[in-house]
């Protein structure tokens, strides 16, 4: 059984940027089995994020951080909240945040969240100061590009035209692989028309889905490491997240996602023992997913395809 999850999880990994929703799929399979599992519960959270199920997303991720007491997934948490139009809640999450908790790149990108929050609320000028930050001027960290397009993309929604002009052109500096559309946004300030496109550029930039735009934050599972020990303390905390998500009229998530997503014939109906889930744990830990990936990642693919839809 151990075996089967890691399975999932490791087409959950494969198809969480291509084809979400299978993703997802899997990852719930690989939940129906292993629930008490920490990387278990963050695969499901993220894969349900990456397909637009905003409210499974908060849930699982809540869970996961109760689990292992990590704030990792903040920016998440608070994108999600954006998504379902709460970014006061978003703005909650920034201001409560234990920073001694956060690396830099998860400080980050909550900041770009939230400054995309108070932009959701009209308050265009705040978000503006809440990216002048020293760090914009970093050129080395993988997250420069992203704060520097944000700050860009904020400036351009103040009418701050050729300061955005300069900070979409230092974002693009930043970005030869192209993972925003900074270098577009820049031509299309520039006046330049981009073949195919007959939008004009207000439409465009109502329409941006670089970085400070809801989905944007950049999130996989990490199925490498992190606490993966069944936790005996997760039924309770599974009770908790029902009773937050009646708050929120959405009692009935978890039903939802195993009718929409299938209940998967080929598991069985009991969860791992606990030392199956150890056993699980070490083998994430030491890799041994890896060659799982090579040899079985397509077909476990193919399998969700049947079973899980």
């Amino acid at each position: 059984m151990a075996e089967t999850v890691a399975r999932h999880l490791v087409a959950t990994g494969h198809l969480i940027d291509e084809n979400p929703a299978e993703a997802l799929a899997h990852a719930l399979a690989a939940r129906r089995l292993a629930s008490r599992i920490a990387a278990v519960r963050e695969a499901v959270g993220l894969a349900a994020y990456h397909a637009g199920e905003w409210q499974t997303a908060i849930a699982e991720l809540r869970t996961y951080h109760r689990m292992t007491g990590s704030q990792s997934h903040l920016a998440v948490l608070a994108d999600c909240e954006r998504a379902l139009g709460r970014p006061e809640r978003a703005i909650d999450l920034f201001r409560g945040a234990d920073r001694a908790k956060l690396d830099k790149a998860a400080a980050i990108e909550l900041l770009i969240v939230a400054a995309g929050a108070r932009g959701d609320l009209g308050q265009k000028d705040a978000a503006v100061a809440m990216l002048q930050v020293p760090e914009l001027t970093s050129d080395s960290e993988p997250w420069a590009a992203r704060l520097r397009y944000a700050y860009a993309d904020a400036l351009l929604a103040v009418g701050r035209r050729e300061e955005a002009r300069e900070w979409f052109s230092r974002a693009a500096e930043l970005d030869p692989e192209g993972e925003t559309d900074a270098a577009e946004r820049l031509l299309e300030l520039e006046g330049v028309v981009i073949e195919g496109d007959d939008e004009d550029e207000e439409l465009a930039v109502e329409e941006t889905t670089g970085p400070g735009a809801p989905g944007a934050v950049p999130a996989r599972p990490d199925l490498t490491g992190g606490d993966t020990e069944p936790d005996d303390e997760t039924d309770s905390d599974d009770e908790d997240d029902r009773a937050d998500d009646e708050d929120d009229g959405d009692a009935r998530y978890h039903d939802e996602d195993d009718a929409r997503y299938g209940e998967g014939d080929d598991l069985a109906e009991d969860e791992l023992t606990d030392d199956e889930a150890r056993g699980l744990a070490d083998d994430v830990r030491s890799g041994a997913t890896g060659s799982a990936e090579a040899a079985g990642g397509e077909e476990a693919a193919r399998e969700s395809g049947s079973d899980g839809r």
